[in-house]
Formats: C-alpha cells, structure tokens, sequence
C-alpha cells in the first residue's frame, strides 16, 4: 500500500513539475541558494573563516543562476557549479554538503537527462576537480585525508547515482506505455480481423443457402408452367416440392441467422440445428431431381468419420457444385463421386451438358466459395471445364481438419 502511494505522489509531482517547469525551478534555485549561503558560513571548530565572507554567497549565487537552465544545457549547467564550488573550496570555504548542494543539483540533472558518456566525462571530472580542491584547501588540515577524499567522493556520487536511477525509471515507464498502446493495437487488429473473418463465414454460409435454394426454387418454377397444361399431375407434384424447397430454405436462412444471437451463456436459450452434413445428400438429391436435374452418388471406399467442420464443407460444396449445374449448364444428369482414402475424402462433381448462353452474366462466388471452404480446412479444389465437354468440381478434403485450425472454427 505504501509503494503505491509513494509512486502515486510521485506521478502527481512529476505532472506537477511539467506542467509549471519554470515555478518549480525558480523555486529549488532558491532553496539551494539558501543552503549554499549556510554552507558557506560553517567553519570546523577552532578554524578561522574565510576572509572573503561574501565570496561564498557571490560564487554559489552564480552557479544556482546556471542551474535555471539544467533542462536545456545540463552540461553547461555542471561546468558552471562545479567551476564555483572548485573556487569556493580553494578559497577556504568548508566542504559540507549545504555547500555540494548546487553542484550535487547540477550532477542529478545532468544524470537524468543525458546519456551515459556525457555523465561519465562531466559527472567524473567534476567530482575529481572538487575532491583535489577538498585535499588541498586549507579548510580542511584539521582532518584526515581519508576523510578529505571520501566525503566529497560520497556527496557527489549520491545525485550521479539517483538521476541514473531516476532516467532508468522513465525509460522503463515508456517502454512499459510504448508495450500497451502495442497490446491495445494488436488487440483492436485481431477483434477486426475476427470480425472479417466471421462476416466472410456468415456470406458464404449465406451464399450457400439462398442461391442454392433459390435456384432450385427457380427451376422447379419453370418445370412447372412447362408442364402445367400436358402433365397436371407432374406438376402438382413438382409444386408440392417447390413447397418443400422454400421451406427448406427457409429454416437453413433461420438457422444461420441464429448463429448470430446464439448465446450459449443464457440460460433456456434454445439450442441450434446441427449444421447439415453429407447424411442429408439424399434430401439435396432430391431436390434436385424435383428440379429436372438427374444425380447419381456413387461411394469408393469405406465411408471414414468426418469432424464436423469437414462434413459441413463436404456438403456445401457439393451443393454449390449441383447449384452450379442447374443454373448454368443445359444438362440433365450430373454425377458425384465419393472417395474414402487412408487420410482423405475425394469428390467429384461433374456433368456432360453444355453452358447455358447468358452473355449479361457476371463472374459469381461459388467456385470463389467452394475453394475458400476447401482452403479453410487444409484441402484443395479444383474447378474447370471437361476437354470432352460438361463442368467438372474436384476437391480433395482432409477426414480431420488442419492442425493450425481449431475444431470449432465453422468454415
């Protein structure tokens, strides 16, 4: 508790001295000033004082002067108390520390605001120059000369010791700003990065449902008023699944949307539907016939466990791929192939019709799509036309998704 408060007012007073520099400087110089001239008026007993009485308050005068500018020349700042200090002791005057006080001044700021060779050249020279000043001045014969050599050596070390301490603590204190406002930056670009991350899983998942419904929708639409008058039955049965399809579709949006206000923290929150898997390839089969469009599924090998995001990705792109089919190929029959190796699952979707004519169409997302989600798991996709004719999507999925991406990651 004390610590904390010690480097509270500490914080408060440095605030305080940035923000009125000149109060607080004119301030110490003053206070130095006042214990310069009592130094200068002490005298070891039975030692006679100086004759220059005045010599002392003139000499330490100036060099507090020179202190008003220790933000701005911390060097010169020393030179000029030390200069006086070294003059004030060669004429006699007794080396206390009321008298060090202006030089001591000058050596903490000059340790605090520049580098260590600057400290080193002026902080050590000045102490030398005093300390052969203290050996040879008379003031001082009453006393040893250990005590002559150890007392200066030990004032001026003191502020030489504490400004490096003091420029040691504000470097760390930036350092430590300088690895916050890092932390905060780095984690403002992963909440965007996530977030961009998960509109792209939201468009796809979207992507996937809307235009695959929808052209299904759409197809068996036009199926129906093309058999409205030859075939009545066929066409009752056709609109009966159009029904189902926009129903479908209709709980998929429902159910993606929900991932959106899914909070598994509240409690009685209603849980989700699974997210559809190749278990429901028999319901896109038939969808599609319902459509016009005949598929055949053929399994090669023994069907292997998928993790759940691998399933996902595996359905989505087989039913982009026969989406693809019944938009934009004049073909009745498509084919998918399922292959179970050691390490993968290979799919093949293709058919034999050529493109339908439609110059005003654009460049769409699904092959974008289906290779993004076959990425996103540590698989492969291909997509292209077939040398003798038709589309053919081909892609080569892991059983397990990558190492680097988590289970739970929904491509």
């Amino acid at each position: 508790m004390s610590i904390s408060l010690e480097r509270r007012y500490a914080d408060r007073l440095e605030e305080f001295s940035a923000r009125h520099a000149f109060l607080v400087d004119l301030v110490l110089v003053l206070a130095l000033m006042g214990c310069a001239t009592l130094g200068g008026s002490l005298t070891l007993p039975g030692a006679d004082p100086p004759d220059q009485d005045k010599a002392a308050t003139a000499l330490m005068g100036v060099a507090c002067l020179a202190l008003l500018k220790h933000r701005t020349h911390p060097r010169t700042a020393v030179v000029v108390a030390g200069t006086c200090t070294v003059v004030a002791v060669a004429l006699g005057y007794l080396v206390t520390p009321l008298l060090l006080a202006p030089v001591m001044a000058a050596l903490y700021w000059l340790a605090a605001l520049t580098d260590r060779r600057s400290t080193r050249a002026y902080g050590l020279t000045t102490l030398v120059a005093v300390t052969l000043a203290a050996v040879f001045a008379d003031s001082m014969n009453h006393l040893s000369l250990l005590l002559r050599t150890i007392g200066p050596i030990f004032w001026l070390m003191l502020p030489l010791a504490a400004g490096k301490t003091t420029q040691l603590r504000r470097a760390y204190l930036r350092s430590v700003q300088a690895r916050a406002e890092h932390a905060e930056r780095t984690r403002e670009e992963e909440a965007r990065l996530r977030v961009t991350e998960e509109r792209m899983r939201i468009a796809r998942e979207l992507h996937d449902v809307v235009a695959h419904h929808m052209a299904l929708a759409n197809a068996q639409a036009g199926t129906a008023a093309h058999l409205a008058l030859t075939n009545p039955e066929q066409t009752q049965k056709i609109l009966t699944d159009l029904t189902g399809t926009t129903s479908s579709a209709l709980r998929e949006l429902k159910a993606t949307l929900g991932l959106l206000r899914h909070n598994d923290d509240t409690p009685g929150s209603p849980g989700l539907e699974p997210s559809p898997g190749l278990a429901r390839l028999p319901e896109l089969v038939a969808a599609c016939e319902s459509a016009g469009l005949q598929v055949t599924v053929a399994t090669e090998g023994e069907p292997k466990p998928l993790s759940p995001g691998v399933d996902l990705t595996a359905f989505r792109i087989v039913q982009e791929a026969l989406t693809n089919v019944t938009k934009h190929a004049a073909a009745e029959a498509a084919h998918v192939r399922l292959e179970y190796t050691h390490s993968r699952l290979l799919i093949t979707v293709l058919n034999e019709g050529p493109s339908k004519p439609e110059p005003d169409r654009g460049r769409g997302f699904g092959v974008m799509g289906m290779r993004e989600r076959a990425h996103s798991i540590g698989g492969e996709l291909c997509a292209g036309p077939r040398p003798q004719g038709g589309f053919e999507v081909t892609t080569a999925l892991p059983l397990q998704p990558s190492p680097g991406l988590p289970e739970g990651t929904t491509p």
